[in-house]
């Protein structure tokens, strides 16, 4: 009996022994994979990482006499009264990848209106300096000084009518090259941008001219409270010429080119601008003064100066036109206070060759799109948070009047009212 007692005993031992080896394997393969569970989730914890999410809300409620044309809601239904739109003026989403030299960039655009691109681009920096880069893409068009500002910054609601005129979106189709020394150099305060595009705005390409766009700037701080920079662009392009009939000024009347090679070509589409940028910490505050200047040849239509958005190639006449324009901007901080006084004047003349009743005469040619125009605007800035600001903007608009064009015998009623709340994250 007690050998069998201990017979039972050993063999119940030995049966424990192989359970816990049992165990002991089955747990050592369950740290394993736990391990490898773990190695997979910190990897994609990594890239995530690499990944950043950005953007900013702007909704806003904006006024306007009853010849405005206001940014958000649709048109006056009541053309003899004034009248007022609530809506989201800019929705932006912006997902950035970063690793290594390239980085990869995607921004839309969401509001009641629908979804839009606004960014698609990949940039390659050097992989010496990190100060010199390659972009391709859609993205801002390398033009002077407001085009790349951020919405998201700019003190004023809208960008200068020259400029959206000149440049509808803001952002085109193309490759740009950067050129600038690294910042342990003395020359790294210059910096040239340079660039083909297709010049069809955030649209297909539908031609196979190329514009090039270059900007050249230069940038000087000194101990931090007083900065100056500013830079000059040159654009130079072209726009299908969609029938034979090409317009040019010839005194204050549109002349026409019928030869038949003329189809099919492209009108010379060139800008000049110049910009600067000032700005100076005093007592009172942060001064800020902003300014362009802009010149040079547009091809348009009989009605529109404005540059190319086309789905298709054009098929009307083209008129050409020489035009200037500008804007000046003063930003004023308040001491410390989270709030800037804003004023803004700003002049675009689609067609320097005709002014007032010179434009609309019968036979010229001209018209409304023949008129200058202008605008002063004043706000103010309260940043209530790093996130949370809320501008309130009054624009006074001018057009330059003519007996011989219907609408423009007097000022027209479009001044503009814009209250508008923005987060940004």
């Amino acid at each position: 009996m007690q050998k069998k007692l201990i017979t039972i005993a050993m063999a119940s031992c030995a049966w424990l022994g192989l359970f816990a080896q049992e165990q002991e394997n089955a747990l050592d393969q369950r740290v394993e994979q736990l391990e490898t569970s773990i190695d997979g989730l910190s990897s994609s914890v990594r890239k995530l990482q690499k990944i950043k999410l950005s953007g900013y809300i702007q909704t806003q409620y904006q006024w306007g006499e009853k010849d405005a044309s206001l940014k958000v809601g649709g048109a006056n239904e009541n053309p003899e009264e004034s009248f007022n739109r609530f809506g989201v003026r800019r929705g932006r989403i912006k997902f950035t990848f970063d690793e290594g030299i390239a980085t990869g960039v995607f921004q839309l655009d969401i509001t009641e209106k629908g979804l839009g691109v606004k960014d698609a681009y990949v940039q390659v920096k050097d992989p010496f300096f990190g100060s010199c880069s390659l972009k391709a893409g859609v993205f801002d068009r390398p033009f002077g000084y407001e085009i790349s500002y951020s919405s998201s910054r700019r003190e004023s609601p809208e960008r200068s009518t020259i400029f959206q005129k000149l440049f509808p979106d803001e952002r085109d189709l193309g490759a740009m090259l950067t050129l600038q020394a690294p910042k342990t150099s003395a020359w790294s305060i210059l910096k040239l941008e340079a660039g083909l595009f297709a010049g069809n705005g955030i649209r297909p390409e539908i031609d196979n001219k190329k514009d090039f766009i270059g900007h050249f700037s230069a940038n000087k701080n000194w101990n931090g409270t007083v900065s100056l920079s500013g830079g000059v662009s040159y654009y130079n392009g072209g726009v299908y010429q969609g029938t034979k009939k090409v317009y040019t000024m010839t005194g204050t009347t549109f002349a026409v080119d019928s030869t038949e090679s003329n189809k099919g070509k492209y009108a010379t589409r060139e800008y000049v601008g110049v910009d600067v940028q000032f700005a100076a910490i005093t007592v009172a505050g942060l001064s800020q003064l902003t300014a362009e200047y802009l010149m040079g040849t547009q091809p348009g239509t009989s009605s529109s100066s404005e540059s190319p958005k086309f789905t298709a190639l054009p098929t009307g006449d083209t008129y050409i036109r020489k035009f200037s324009g500008w804007y000046a901007m003063l930003v004023q901080d308040f001491g410390r206070l989270p709030l800037s006084a804003v004023l803004k004047y700003d002049v675009y003349n689609p067609n320097t060759g005709v002014s007032g009743n010179d434009a609309g005469v019968k036979g010229s040619g001209t018209g409304k799109a023949d008129l200058a125009q202008n605008t002063f605007g004043f706000g103010m800035l309260w940043r209530a948070t790093n996130a949370l600001r809320l501008q309130a903007y009054y624009e006074i608009n001018s057009n330059e009047r003519s007996q011989n064009v219907k609408g423009y015998e007097e000022e027209r009623k479009d001044n503009v009212f814009t209250l508008r709340l923005q987060y940004k994250f």
